[in-house]
């Protein structure tokens, strides 16, 4: 089973000859979507129907989790809440915020799947410290175990649309003012520190994650390199110490805080190489389809480079962790879906 780690991004609302020949490649496990390839349900939908048929097996995923980061917002789909509302909600009713989350989960789940959509990064399991604008009100609480607590509501709304979740920004973006896609973060707390508090989401769910997203931030106490690039983090901590078996994505390697590793500048080939090395199982590249491409071209010729000069070796177990996120039941119809009484339930129950 050939190994496909790279998730890569289109340009447009439609594929073109060179987005075809991208997504055929057998390196390529999926693809990533953003406002820009929206216009509408129906384009969205025969959008994915041609990216199936041109590979059914590839991973179709978005960004949507609610309030700011939401990328299809018209023709239907609901405005769903940041998550810091579900966390004010818990403030005033523990046991109706965890309704309202799977609710929201639900919807979330169920509207991207009649489109075609396999696969949300979601839930945030950051905590909300304060200081870092990126994450804000994307953070359900400053309370791990709140945080915990709602984004499990969230993942039980997911798997019951069929889709599977990924906790990010592993192990903690939220403690940090840096924005990860302009600058490199730092955080200066030790292990111990993190895993109690920004850590902790990420043991009590490891049972029930499908996959985690790694942070691009250093934390220079446990390693000198950002989690995404950390054999330590990725592999002693996340896999041995946590016991977490999914699979283990890269945030966008074209953000500013993965361009840099050991006090060097690095391209985004070796960017991918040196994430999937230190133990990511998918290598997330975004925004590069723009204009020609040939970044995307340059990441997948030089990791086939890598592949047979041994420089990389690809992994059966990758692979599969891979296809577990492919979508776990047939999708709902979207005009069915609006009669559903499950769906009105949950748009009832959302904040």
């Amino acid at each position: 089973m050939q190994h496909a780690p790279l998730i890569i991004d289109i340009a447009g609302t439609q594929l073109t000859e060179a987005d075809a020949r991208r997504l055929a490649h057998p390196l390529v496990g999926g693809m990533i979507l953003f406002a820009r390839n929206w216009a509408s349900r129906a384009q969205l939908s025969a959008l994915a129907a041609d990216i199936k048929r041109l590979r059914p097996d590839l991973l179709i995923c978005v960004d949507h989790e609610g309030g700011r980061v939401q990328r299809f917002r018209a023709d239907g789909f609901t405005h769903l809440p940041p998550m810091r509302a579900l966390g004010e909600l818990w403030m005033q009713d523990a046991m109706r915020a965890q309704d309202a989350a799977s609710a929201c989960g639900y919807v979330l789940a169920t509207e991207l799947r009649a489109c075609g959509v396999d696969f949300s990064f979601t839930p945030v399991l950051d905590l909300d410290w304060g200081p870092s604008g990126v994450i804000g009100d994307r953070a359900f609480h400053a309370d791990a175990r709140v945080v915990t607590l709602l984004a499990k509501s969230v993942m039980h709304g997911l798997l019951r649309a069929g889709m599977g979740s990924c906790g990010k920004h592993f192990p903690g973006h939220g403690f940090v003012a840096a924005d990860s896609h302009t600058d490199l973060p730092r955080d200066p707390r030790g292990l111990r520190a993190i895993l109690q508090d920004d850590g902790a989401p990420y043991g009590w769910l490891g049972m029930a994650l499908d996959a985690v997203m790694a942070a691009h931030v250093v934390y220079p106490k446990v390693d000198r390199r950002p989690a995404g690039y950390s054999a330590r983090w990725l592999q002693a901590v996340l896999r041995q110490h946590l016991g977490f078996g999914g699979a283990i994505f890269t945030d966008d390697l074209s953000m500013e805080a993965a361009r840099h590793i050991d006090g060097r500048t690095v391209n985004p080939t070796e960017a991918a190489l040196a994430a999937l090395t230190a133990g990511c199982d998918l290598a997330l590249l975004c925004n590069q389809s723009l204009g020609e491409g040939h970044v995307l071209d340059d990441v997948i010729d030089g990791l086939a480079e890598a592949q047979i000069t041994g420089q990389w070796q690809p992994s059966a177990a990758s692979e599969a962790r891979r296809r577990a996120l492919l979508p776990r039941q047939a999708a709902p119809e979207w005009d069915a879906l609006m009669r559903s009484p499950d769906y009105l339930h949950a748009l009832a129950l959302l904040p």
